[in-house]
């Protein structure tokens, strides 16, 4: 917090002899707000694997430390809906009527002896995928184990393509519960094509933002474990990733035959050219319902304006190559000729082991 010019010497000295004494007596200490705040703030700034570091000050950090700070079992209290409660608001105040927020909510800290709440769900909003009797999948292949844990879990999806999992929220010492999203917590968007009308007939969407849930914040030697950060997405993570990698939806085939092209000889170029045009229907379809959305270009050019900028400030960037670099074009914008190391600073957000399968639910 001094290095960072939030605290004078003197008040950093104080703050330091304060959270010796909190550690020494209680074998912990809390942050303030204001070190929540701007610890979660650099935390982003160091973390190597996300190309959006430019707005790491616009980061808004909600702080729900409160809401499940009591060890024992309250009677008449539901801790686990409070904390579904809590994750709902988090996307409905993320969604901010399409304009999305740069926001995350940090609950409560793991403490000696006492781990805190946590989520299943790698993200708040994913879609399911269900094994077939014939080896294929209905829905996202990516998410098939965690459906089938949750389906362990009474859980019932509905067999189609994009149905929205449940969060799966987990206390210590205590089974885990599912809860359905509500629907207004999940905004989605239709994809189509303003020059390809057969678009539409493939019935593609994607909900609106990206919500991580799987990564914990390192603060001061503290560790939250439950920290769900939400952000606007990039045309290429839903249009060049999400809906056509192989082994996810992998609709490259059906979105070349949407647009007439010939797939019977590589030659041809189909998928390439599907590539791009579906990450351009994915661009067309967030413009169209005005939801916050930035195309790679515009993301990898402001990467390098936050390196330019950390450099002036005498500090290195850490970054993962292949995390700035998008995979649609990637060799198109100014990143691609650059080198970079993913070294680790704290703080910073790691990531966690997927509790279902830590308990052997997989």
């Amino acid at each position: 917090m001094e290095q960072e010019g939030h605290l004078t010497a003197v008040q950093a000295a104080s703050r330091l002899a304060d959270v010796e004494q909190d550690v020494l007596s209680h074998h912990t200490y809390r942050h303030t707000g204001a070190e929540l705040t701007a610890g979660a703030r650099i935390a982003w700034r160091n973390n190597p694997l996300c190309v959006g570091k430019f707005y790491w000050r616009a980061l808004e950090v909600r702080d729900c430390r409160d809401l499940v700070d009591d060890p024992g079992d309250t009677p008449g209290q539901d801790r686990e809906a409070a904390v579904f409660e809590a994750l709902v608001e988090h996307l409905r105040l993320s969604w901010n009527g399409g304009k999305v927020r740069l926001l995350l909510s940090v609950f409560p800290p793991d403490l000696p002896g006492l781990p805190a709440a946590r989520v299943w769900n790698s993200q708040l909003i994913r879609y399911a995928g269900y094994r077939r009797g014939d080896g294929t999948v209905a829905g996202d292949p990516d998410s098939v184990r965690f459906t089938d844990a949750v389906l362990r879990l009474d859980w019932r999806g509905k067999g189609g393509e994009f149905d929205v999992l449940p969060l799966v929220v987990q206390l210590p010492g205590r089974e885990p519960r599912w809860f359905d999203l509500p629907s207004d917590a999940v905004p989605e968007v239709r994809i189509t094509h303003p020059d390809f009308p057969r678009f539409e007939e493939l019935g593609l969407r994607w909900h609106a933002f990206p919500t991580i849930s799987n990564q914990r914040l390192d603060l001061g030697g503290l560790r939250y474990p439950l920290v769900p950060f939400s952000a606007w997405y990039t045309c290429a993570e839903i249009g060049g990733r999400n809906l056509s990698d192989v082994n996810r939806y992998n609709r490259l085939p059906q979105v070349a035959g949407a647009m007439g092209l010939d797939t019977h000889r590589d030659r041809t170029l189909w998928r390439d050219r599907a590539l791009v045009e579906l990450v351009a229907a994915v661009l067309h379809s967030f413009d169209r319902d005005g939801v916050s959305i930035i195309d790679h270009h515009f993301a990898t050019k402001q990467f390098v304006r936050h390196e330019e900028r950390e450099a002036k400030q005498g500090r290195a960037c850490p970054a993962d190559w292949s995390s700035i670099v998008p995979a649609t074009s990637g060799s198109t914008p100014p990143a691609w000729q650059r080198r970079y190391e993913p070294t680790r600073a704290l703080p910073n957000f790691s990531p966690h082991p997927a509790w279902w399968q830590a308990e052997g639910r997989d």
